[in-house]
């Protein structure tokens, strides 16, 4: 007898545990300033990490919104996922950096800490020459995530009546014409920096998997099971056309496609990331560790006696104890909430 097709039985989390894991990858390479050759760099962004995250989490947010659209709970269980964990990581970069010998006893703190601490990332100008000029390179998403929880219920109370998958679609196309202008336009520095931590480029993103998610697709008999039809093309087309296409068509058309494979990958073999993860979710802490233990090992000048293995060793440490003593226990109160209302 077929299993039937659960809609919350997915590997989600083993995928956003790659992703975090690609997103580690590169900036290894990037921050430290290690060259890899030409076709190392077309395998690596096979699996861009940040679309990865951005496609599930307009898939899973939407779906908890849809669920439950009381927007008190709604934004309660928001930032039950997404403080205390950043918290924690900016804590113990204040304490790691004050070991290290940077000075947080200034003006520009005052501004900065309570910024960073509702989400607000940035770079303040004493720690521009700490490391490699950013205290923590993983960090940018943040902001742009945050105006996506803000974005969602937005969309959803400005939907014509009885039309929302409409509306979305509608949206997708504005969308993605913005994202096109964005990557196709020459502004100048600021502007360009600027609009990158908006939500305007990336929002096209966000949007496919709340498409997605509405229309129920990974029922379909393309998608259920069928993620070696998907991720075989896929890898054809990425690694074929990485330098024979614009970047700036290339880069959507590639993270397109890449969210179908995605959603197979999802729901092919679908209990098998329950299995393997026991349901723990390090994939938060492993996104946001890293970024301070490189940017520490670069001020250190740790570099020659520092490797990959080591990166991701320390990130799993800290990530796994981030889970089971923040994260796990704040998510509980969420599920608690969600099951209140529902």
């Amino acid at each position: 007898m077929e299993r039937p097709k659960e809609f919350k039985i997915n590997n989600f989390d083993l995928l956003r545990l790659l992703a975090a894991t690609e997103v580690i990858f590169d900036h290894f390479y990037q921050h430290l300033q290690i060259p890899i050759s030409h076709t190392a760099t077309k395998i690596l962004y096979l699996f861009p990490g940040v679309p990865v995250f951005f496609v599930i989490s307009g898939y899973l947010i939407s779906a908890s919104y849809e669920r439950n659209s009381n927007l008190k709970n709604y934004i309660r269980n928001r930032a039950l996922r997404i403080y205390p964990g950043l918290w924690a990581c900016i804590i113990l970069t204040l304490i790691v950096f004050t070991i290290t010998g940077v000075n947080f006893i200034n003006k520009q703190t005052l501004a900065w800490l309570p910024t960073q601490l509702l989400g607000f990332i940035y770079t303040p100008g004493f720690l521009a020459d700490y490391g490699f000029g950013s205290y923590n390179g993983s960090l940018w998403t943040i902001p742009i995530e945050l105006q996506f929880y803000i974005m969602l219920p937005i969309c959803f109370l400005l939907a014509p009546k009885g039309k929302l998958n409409g509306w979305f679609m509608a949206l997708f196309v504005i969308f993605v014409g913005l994202a096109l202008v964005y990557n196709l336009s020459h502004f100048n520095e600021k502007i360009t920096k600027l609009l990158r931590y908006t939500f305007i480029p990336h929002f096209y993103l966000f949007l496919t998997g709340v498409i997605f998610q509405r229309r129920r697709i990974y029922s379909s008999k393309f998608i259920y099971g069928k993620a070696l039809y998907w991720i075989v093309p896929y890898v054809a087309f990425s690694m074929f056309f990485f330098d024979r296409i614009d970047a700036a068509y290339f880069t959507v058309i590639q993270y397109l496609f890449l969210a179908f494979t995605l959603l197979s990958m999802a729901y092919t073999l679908p209990t098998f990331a329950d299995k393997l993860l026991k349901k723990n979710d390090i994939s938060y802490g492993m996104y946001i560790y890293h970024g301070m233990i490189i940017t520490v090992v670069v001020e250190l000048k740790l570099v020659p006696y520092f490797n990959l293995m080591y990166l991701i060793g320390g990130t799993v440490v800290m990530a796994t104890l981030s889970w089971l003593f923040i994260e796990k226990p704040f998510i509980k109160r969420k599920q608690k909430t969600i099951h209140a209302v529902g």
